[in-house]
C-alpha cells in the first residue's frame, strides 16, 4: 500500500509538472502577441484545463486516452515498482528539458518511461510467449509524433488561407483587434485540449497501479473478471476522486508556467500576429479534440509546434527558423527511447532496494 501511495503522490508530481512543462504550448502566441500578460494567461489556461474535466466526463463520455495508457504495456507485466520506476524517470526527462527550454513531450515521456521499466521488470522484449508491448496501443501513439504535427501544420495553413482570403478587405487595425479577442477563444479551445488529453495521460498511469493492487493484492472479484478496458472503466467510478486530482494538478502546473518553453515556442519558431495565433491555437484544438475522441494520446507540444510552423509557411517557407525546427524535432523522436533506458537504470535500481 505504501508503494501504491507513493505512485499516486508522484504520478499527480508529475501532472503538475507537464502543467508548467506544457503551460507554453497553449499560453505561447497569445503572450507573444501581447493579447494578455503572462499571469492571466496562465490563469486562463489553467481555468481551461480543468473544464476539460467535464468535456471528457459529459461530452465524450469516457476517458479513453487515461485507457490507452493502461494498456500500453501487456497487463503481466505490469507491477507497482514497474510503474514507479517509469514515473521516476519521466519526471527526471521532463524537469531536464524543461531546465533546458525544449520543448519535449510530457507524453511520450511517460509512455517511454512505463515500457522500458517493464522490459526491465522481464529481462527482454517477450516472455512466456507474451510480448511486453502492446504494440497496437502503442505503434499509433508513434505514428502521432509524426501525424498529430503534420495534421496541426495542414489545418492551421488552411484555416490561415482561408482568414486571409475573407479578412482581405478588411481594416487592418480593427482587424487586428478582433483577432486578439478571438485568441481567449481560440487559446481556451486548446487549454480544453491540453487538459483532455495530458491529465488523462496520467490517470492511465494511476489507473494501472490501482488495477495491479485490486487484481493481484486484493484479488477483488469484480476487477478479476473483467477485460483491462472495462478494469479501467470500473476504476474510473470506484476511485472518482483521480480523475479530479488528475485534471486539478495540471491546471496547478500551468499557473507556474515555463517561461523558457514559451520563448522558443511564442518567438523562435517563427514570429506570430493575433490573426495567425488564431488559426495556430484553433488548429491545434480542432487536433487534439479529434485525438481524444479517437483515444490516441498525441503531444500537445508537437501538436502547437506544427501548427505555429503552418502559419509561417503560408507567409513564406524562410519565416520559419528551420534550425530550431529540426533540434525540436530530434527532442521529439529521441524521448521515448532515452526515458524507457532511464527506466530500465531507475528500475534496476529500485530492484536492489525492494
Amino acid at each position: 500500500m505504501t508503494l501504491l501511495i507513493t505512485i499516486v503522490v508522484l504520478a499527480l508530481i508529475f501532472d503538475y509538472i507537464n502543467g508548467f512543462h506544457d503551460a507554453a504550448n497553449s499560453i505561447a502566441t497569445i503572450v507573444s502577441t501581447k493579447v494578455l500578460t503572462p499571469f492571466q494567461a496562465v490563469l486562463w489556461a489553467a481555468f481551461f484545463n480543468f473544464v476539460a474535466y467535464f468535456v471528457s466526463l459529459y461530452i465524450i463520455g469516457e476517458f479513453k486516452i487515461g485507457n490507452t495508457i493502461a494498456k500500453a504495456v501487456h497487463e503481466n507485466f505490469i507491477t507497482l515498482e514497474v510503474i514507479f520506476s517509469g514515473l521516476i524517470a519521466a519526471i527526471t526527462w521532463n524537469l531536464f528539458t524543461w531546465w533546458a527550454g525544449i520543448p519535449s513531450s510530457s507524453s511520450h515521456t511517460l509512455i517511454g518511461g512505463f515500457i522500458g521499466a517493464a522490459i526491465a521488470h522481464v529481462g527482454g522484449f517477450s516472455e512466456a510467449g507474451n510480448v511486453v508491448i502492446n504494440y497496437p496501443v502503442v505503434i499509433p501513439i508513434i505514428l502521432f509524433i509524426f501525424v498529430a504535427p503534420l495534421i496541426g501544420m495542414i489545418i492551421s495553413s488552411i484555416i490561415t488561407l482561408l482568414i486571409m482570403n475573407i479578412c482581405r478587405k478588411a481594416n487592418p487595425y480593427k482587424a487586428d483587434q478582433w483577432f486578439k479577442k478571438l485568441q481567449l477563444v481560440s487559446s481556451a479551445a486548446f487549454s480544453i485540449g491540453h487538459g483532455g488529453n495530458d491529465a488523462q495521460k496520467v490517470m492511465g498511469i494511476i489507473g494501472a497501479a490501482f488495477i495491479f493492487y485490486e487484481v493481484n493484492v486484493v484479488h477483488a472479484a469484480e476487477y478479476v473478471n473483467l477485460s483491462t478496458s472495462e478494469r479501467f472503466q470500473h476504476f474510473t467510478i470506484d476511485y472518482w476522486w483521480v480523475p479530479i486530482a488528475s485534471f486539478v494538478a495540471i491546471g496547478l502546473g500551468t499557473m507556474s508556467g515555463g517561461w523558457k518553453i514559451v520563448k522558443t515556442m511564442g518567438t523562435r519558431i517563427t514570429k506570430v500576429t493575433p490573426l495567425e495565433g488564431v488559426a495556430a491555437e484553433s488548429s491545434g484544438a480542432i487536433t487534439l479534440f479529434l485525438s481524444e475522441y479517437l483515444g490516441i494520446p498525441v503531444s500537445t507540444t508537437h501538436t502547437i509546434t506544427g501548427s505555429i510552423i503552418g502559419v509561417g509557411l503560408v507567409k513564406r517557407v524562410s519565416a520559419v527558423r528551420w534550425g530550431i525546427t529540426i533540434k525540436l524535432l530530434w527532442a521529439w523522436i529521441l524521448t521515448i527511447p532515452v526515458s524507457a533506458i532511464l527506466a530500465m537504470i531507475v528500475y534496476w535500481i529500485v530492484k536492489l532496494f525492494i
